[in-house]
């Protein structure tokens, strides 16, 4: 049965990719926010219509259904953002040139993104020395390019992966890191102040990043930053652009989304254990006083001049910021 949205048929590969995102089949800030945008651009190919307006108003259902998947990652929404934004700007006169605009800017996001893990790994490697061993936690594309491309120029030998339970997403990054050839430790979550002793640096990705330049990621990263911290370990952040969340300027909160009890215990152990709650929470925040510097394809900075690279991409345009805050707000109360 065809899946509907705001009275708008959703084509099958954009409800796959939707469903891939929000079951975590799609993981990493970077993966989802491509996938995002190549969603939009199927759907845009996929429209059968003649009119206009009809092709705007169908874009503007999908890209809500599309935003929606995930409520934290803002890679998302700004992937959506990216090409919504370029098809009002461009004010098409056809619905061909409509389509071309979604099409074009879908690519266009990808390809930046696909080449600023590449930029983040080379700069990132510069802020390794010689012998420094990893630690690292979940997985992150663009970690993982920074980890990689040191080890490649010869300076890192060894990291640390830890689980990164409860999806387990540290076996992702410890393969990853072994077929580059590194020597690649796996371990429990609850042994990182144990191995932080071993540890030169502290390298993880983003999810998104507020404007204070607090970091948003995987549970259990603030719990790294801390001990690394404690330790007098440096803490790297490696983030793209988009990963930046302007609605944080106008002091918004990220959401932090709780995810199903089932991927912490079986559902027979719910039902024989039916007084024990169980609260499943992704994300945490790790403070910018945690944190050394964000690696972005922009530069390495630290992270309280996040505010900057918001001015930068988003030109801090406040009355733009509220204007997409009461959109989110609208699609969130089903206006």
């Amino acid at each position: 049965m065809p899946v509907k949205y705001k009275e708008r048929e959703i084509p099958d590969s954009v409800v796959k990719i939707r469903e891939d995102i929000r079951t975590m089949v799609i993981r990493g800030a970077g993966k989802i926010a491509r996938a995002g945008a190549k969603a939009l651009a199927q759907a845009a190919q996929a429209y059968s219509g003649f009119s206009l307006d009809d092709f705007l108003n169908y874009m503007e259902a999908v890209a809500e259904y599309v935003r929606s998947a995930r409520p934290t990652a803002v890679s998302l929404p700004n992937a959506v953002s990216y090409v919504m934004i370029r098809l009002k700007r461009l004010h098409p006169s056809s619905l061909e040139e409509a389509r071309t605009a979604v099409i074009k800017a879908a690519e266009e996001f990808i390809e930046y993104s696909i080449n600023s893990v590449k930029i983040i790994g080379e700069l990132g490697a510069r802020r390794i020395s010689n012998g420094d061993v990893i630690m690292t936690h979940c997985h992150s594309t663009v970690a993982v390019s920074v980890i990689a491309t040191a080890h490649k120029q010869g300076k890192v030998h060894k990291v640390y992966v830890k689980e990164t339970r409860p999806k387990m997403q540290g076996l992702i990054t410890a393969k990853a890191l072994s077929d580059e050839g590194l020597d690649v430790i796996l371990i429990p979550d609850s042994s990182v102040r144990y191995f932080m002793k071993r540890v030169n640096k502290v390298v993880v990705g983003a999810d998104t990043i507020a404007a204070n330049g607090a970091v948003i990621n995987k549970i259990g990263t603030s719990l790294v930053a801390l001990a690394a911290k404690e330790a007098r370990v440096r803490t790297y952040v490696a983030a793209e652009t988009y990963k930046f969340s302007p609605l944080t300027v106008i002091g918004e909160l990220v959401p932090i989304e709780v995810r199903e009890p089932t991927e912490i215990v079986d559902e027979a152990w719910l039902k024989e254990n039916p007084n024990v709650k169980v609260y499943n929470p992704v994300f945490d925040v790790t403070p910018p006083e945690y944190v050394d510097a964000i690696i972005t394809e922009k530069g390495v900075i630290p992270p309280q001049a996040a505010i900057l690279i918001l001015m930068e991409e988003y030109g801090l345009n406040v009355s733009d910021i509220l204007t997409q805050f009461n959109e989110v707000k609208e699609e969130e109360l089903g206006e």
